[in-house]
């Protein structure tokens, strides 16, 4: 019997990680939580394939040879992309990790991300409310969809725009968190993110060699102590 192709609604993912020579920065560790610099090219949890076993969470347990020590009770209350690099917050213990999980869960904590897109954006300043669905039959992407997505909105800031080729250096605030956000909405009003290798045109994926968006910037509230916290990490392409 020949081997026969999978049904449509099972998602198949056969993405195999490259190997990532950056490392977790640790920015700051206290009795309660940690805040760190995911690298570029890095996942956020291991994968379902073996093979993805290294990731953020795997190396903050482990820990990182002559770099960091394990921390073997570390959980991730929230997620960055495999391309994206910058700020994460981590909880070290069930009652930290169950306070951030409630602050993420009622959307009081805020992000900032610096990236830099294809072209000029007309407008100094703008937001982008392109509702957002899964579809199984575009796994890993997602798309653009008045009738099935969910409501989604990013403001972004230019910062700077570039020349020769004309590029533009931004600051996004999203405001939900769907899968791709970020990305795929910066494709939809006609400017990519640079090095991004699911929503580009026919040249984006090439200007950079890597995907060219950095969380830069996380407020949120200490889970032990109720202090307002503003964590930074600089952006390692500006």
């Amino acid at each position: 019997m020949l081997p026969s192709d999978p049904p449509a609604h099972i998602i198949v993912d056969d993405f195999l990680a490259p190997a990532c020579d950056g490392f977790v920065e640790i920015l700051h560790q206290d009795s309660d939580i940690l805040l760190i610099n995911k690298p570029s090219g890095l996942l956020s949890l291991s994968g379902k394939n073996p093979l993805n076993w290294d990731s953020v969470h795997h190396r903050l347990v482990h820990g990182q040879d002559g770099i960091s020590p394990a921390f073997p009770t570390a959980k991730l209350p929230h997620r960055l992309d495999f391309g994206t690099s910058g700020i994460m917050v981590v909880g070290l213990n069930p009652e930290s990790s169950k306070q951030l999980n409630k602050q993420f869960q009622a959307r009081t904590i805020n992000k900032c991300y610096q990236a830099v897109l294809e072209g000029w954006l007309p407008d100094d300043q703008g937001e982008i409310t392109r509702p957002i669905a899964k579809d199984k039959s575009l796994f890993p992407r997602v798309k653009i969809c008045d009738a099935t997505g969910k409501p989604s909105i990013t403001q972004y800031t230019v910062l700077r725009r570039l020349d020769e080729p004309k590029r533009s250096v931004v600051e996004f605030t999203p405001h939900t968190g769907r899968t791709h956000q970020l990305r795929i909405h910066s494709h939809a009003i006609g400017h990519p993110i640079l090095g991004c290798d699911l929503y580009q045109s026919d040249r984006s994926q090439a200007m950079a060699d890597r995907l060219l968006l950095h969380a830069s910037d996380l407020f949120f509230e200490h889970p032990s102590t109720t202090k307002q916290l503003h964590g930074q990490c600089p952006c390692p392409f500006l």
